[in-house]
């Protein structure tokens, strides 16, 4: 888990969900210029790293890219850089866009982790987010991602949205379960102002649960999910066995360095951050004048650092050492912050167990305030 991760981003969408904030476009003539410059990208940083042992292309959409396209990029992935034979390489798609050849081409890259951006099996709750795919070619696109020897599959679901009851949430685990998925990522819905999502709650055309509604149905998942045998191991997440869980997604929550290619990419090592142009244009001006198309970076301090360390590791089961800690993350070094550690252990959020402090279930639903309370 030491070696950094490699990611790579996909900017393209064939249109823009509406809830999603993350950086796309639609112009999809752009794409060869794109592949073009990734290749440049991944060249340019050949001198920075000899190995990794993940790579996750991620988006966006990247099931937009020809199967030519990946066997490309991860071809000039092996040959810029050292790739761990047991490297963990995913993709993410959308359903819409799988098919046999897709699929079977993906495996012969050397792709060996597909997830599947799902959200919903409920044909209303897929208008409502604007998703381009139907329930029946999600439950399709599961089939055929086995059929083409996929063994580890990972299924992206999205609860809390309004019109979705407890019911047609519990159907949608129902179904996502039939298939035996060794990896699911429950996100509770999240708006951001500037979607057209967040525009319309932001006027009054809808609620969103409030937070006892929403940690009911967060206990909910959790209880169902893990009763189906999968270990809840970090907020949104849960995974068949610990082989199973998202050995990328890890490197975030645990401070390992990453390197993050594409249009508004993030990169980490050290205590340092760096992100590229969210801009398609602006990268692919930089890329072609052979530069890093780095918009700006930062240097965390101790102190940052370790609230963030703190803040990422009580996501997880996990937790974090009780001794790494000290102020502002709150290390039991002074009474006060024994008697609030003692506090939250009573009141159920965490427990001390090894030398680390762990978020219980009821602790994984209030996460991200626990650092702040610690």
């Amino acid at each position: 888990m030491t070696q950094p991760g490699l990611y790579i981003h996909v900017p393209f969408c064939e249109k823009k969900c509406a809830y999603c904030n993350f950086y796309s476009v639609t112009t999809l003539s752009d794409i060869p210029a794109y592949v073009k410059a990734i290749l440049e990208e991944i060249s340019l940083y050949a001198n920075n790293y000899d190995k990794f042992d993940t790579i996750y292309v991620g988006g966006g959409t990247p099931s937009l890219l020809t199967a030519a396209a990946f066997s490309e990029i991860l071809l000039h992935v092996r040959t810029t850089f050292t790739i761990d034979p047991g490297a963990e390489i995913t993709v993410e798609a959308n359903p819409a866009d799988v098919h046999p050849h897709f699929l079977t081409s993906l495996r012969q890259a050397g792709v060996n982790r597909l997830n599947l951006g799902v959200q919903s099996f409920d044909e209303g709750v897929l208008r409502f987010l604007e998703r381009r795919h139907t329930s029946g070619q999600a439950l399709q696109g599961m089939a055929q991602a086995r059929a083409a020897g996929f063994d580890h599959i990972g299924l992206d679901l999205i609860y809390g949205i309004p019109g979705q009851t407890p019911l047609s949430w519990k159907d949608t685990l129902s179904r996502a379960l039939s298939f035996e998925p060794e990896h699911l990522s429950c996100y509770e819905l999240s708006l951001e102002g500037d979607t057209p999502l967040g525009h319309r709650h932001r006027q009054g055309h809808f609620k969103l649960p409030d937070d006892d509604g929403a940690a009911d149905l967060f206990m909910m998942t959790s209880d169902i999910l893990e009763e189906a045998g999968y270990r809840h191991y970090e907020v949104s997440n849960f995974a068949r066995t610990d082989r199973f869980k998202s050995r990328h997604n890890q490197k975030y929550w645990r401070h390992v360095p990453y390197l993050g290619l594409g249009p508004a990419a993030h990169s980490f090592c050290g205590q340092k951050r760096w992100w590229n142009h969210r801009s398609l244009n602006q990268y692919l001006s930089d890329i072609r004048q052979h530069r890093r198309p780095v918009a700006d970076s930062e240097q965390l301090t101790p102190s940052q650092a370790r609230l963030e360390a703190c803040f990422l590791g009580l996501r997880t089961r996990e937790g974090v050492p009780v001794g790494s800690l000290s102020e502002p993350c709150g290390a039991p070094s002074r009474p006060e912050n024994e008697e609030i550690l003692n506090h939250l252990i009573r009141q159920g959020f965490i427990v001390v167990q090894d030398g680390f402090i762990k978020p219980t279930r009821r602790g994984l639903a209030v996460a991200d305030r626990l650092a702040l309370l610690l």
